[in-house]
This record gives structure tokens, sequence and C-alpha cells, in this order.
């Protein structure tokens, strides 16, 4: 592992694993990741649940990582690749908590009430075809709802402190040196320097997140169904 991701889902992870990728240190590691291969929900599911981790097993062929559930376990992989840079993506917080309601933590709070006639067809399809990615509500629970921000996501101010503190504490733990505090906004040009590597004659990728979480989940839906991956 060479480059950590400790910055919170929607703070610009999918544009940072792009940039990765493009500068040699992918493939990157990301949420995207899980959701391709469903085998890795029930291995989230079970590290969140508090089974040992393996984590030259989770990241084989992987020396980067960003977004969740990775960077819910920052620490941990700090401490087992101490030679690994950390990249701490920050963004508004009140922008960051608009940006993560209106896609991760909607899906998370739709679990709590009685579902749809449509959706839970769906997850019972989806149960049938593909059971490790029924396990996805409990795999996000364990990781990132519950174990970040106690269940209360729907709380703007707490979840406005976590996110707050979870900055000031990579800030405070991880060493200057190895920490690059990272605005996607910057571009190649602080990120490549502390990379140590050449800045690229492509743009630096702007993925929009939101729009393309949720252009995308129908279509990824209808993939396990049918194609039952």
């Amino acid at each position: 592992m060479k480059v950590i991701g400790a910055g919170f889902g929607r703070t610009g992870t999918a544009s940072l694993r792009e940039a990765l990728d493009m500068l040699g240190l992918g493939p990157c590691y990301h949420m995207r990741t899980v959701i391709a291969e469903p085998f890795r929900v029930r291995q989230w599911r079970d590290i969140g649940q508090g089974l040992d981790a393996d984590w030259d097993a989770v990241f084989a062929g992987f020396p980067s990582a960003v977004d969740w559930p990775a960077a819910a376990y920052w620490r941990e992989l700090a401490d087992r690749y101490p030679a690994a840079k950390v990249v701490l993506t920050v963004r508004d917080p009140e922008r960051w908590y608009d940006s993560v309601t209106s896609t991760i933590f909607a899906s998370a709070m739709a679990e709590r009430g009685p579902l749809p006639a449509r959706r839970r067809v769906i997850r019972w399809l989806v149960a049938r075809r593909v059971p490790d990615f029924a396990l996805f509500p409990q795999m996000m629970r364990a990781t990132v709802v519950d174990r970040l921000f106690d269940g209360r996501i729907d709380d703007r101010a707490h979840a406005l402190k976590v996110f707050e503190r979870h900055v000031a504490e990579v800030k405070a733990v991880v060493p200057p040196e190895r920490l690059l505090v990272f605005d996607v906004r910057e571009g190649w040009e602080p990120l490549c320097a502390f990379l140590g590597v050449p800045v690229p004659d492509e743009p630096f990728p702007r993925v929009n997140e939101r729009e393309a979480f949720q252009r995308k989940r129908p279509g990824r839906l209808l993939r396990l169904i049918v194609l039952g991956r």
C-alpha cells in the first residue's frame, strides 16, 4: 500500500481515485470496487462486526485505497502500512453533508422505515441472485453509519461535528511529512508534489459523484438481478 485516503465519502474521493490511477498508483480501491465485486461486501461486513481483518488480503493487488469503507479504518491502515502516504480529502462541511445525504445516507436512511413494495421485490431478487450484495445495508451500518456516526446520520449537527472531528484527528495523528490535506479543486500540483511524481499533461479528473451515484444505481441493481454479478 502506497497511498491511503483518509477522507470521508463525498469529499472528492472518486476524482482522487481516477487521479491515482492516472499517476500509476492504481488500481485504486474505492467503494466502487466493493460494489463491482460483491464478495467484498461480506468481507467488510465481517470486519465491521469485529472479525480480525487481513488487510493484505483485502487490498491484494491495490497499491492505493480511498473512500469508504477503507477510509473508516485509516488508523489501522496507517499503522499496518507505515511507509504509505496519507491523503485527507476535504471540502466545505455543509456542502459535504448536503451531498452525502442525497446519496449514501439517503440509501441508509431509507432502510429505517417500511420499504415500498417495489424495493422489497428488488431486495428479494438481489438476495436470491447475489447473496453477498444483499448484505450491503449491514456492511454500511457496521463500517460507516454506526461505527462513525453512531447511527445519527439524519442529525445534521451531529454529522458535521463527526466530520470536523475526523479532519482534526487525522491532522493530529499523522505526521505532517506523511500527510496531504487535499481539496481536489487544487488539481495536480499539490498531489504530485506530495507523491513525488510528475504532473500529467492531462487535466485533473473531475467526477460528479452525486450525479454518477444517482444515474448508475438502477442499472447496477438490474445487472445484479439479471447477470448475478
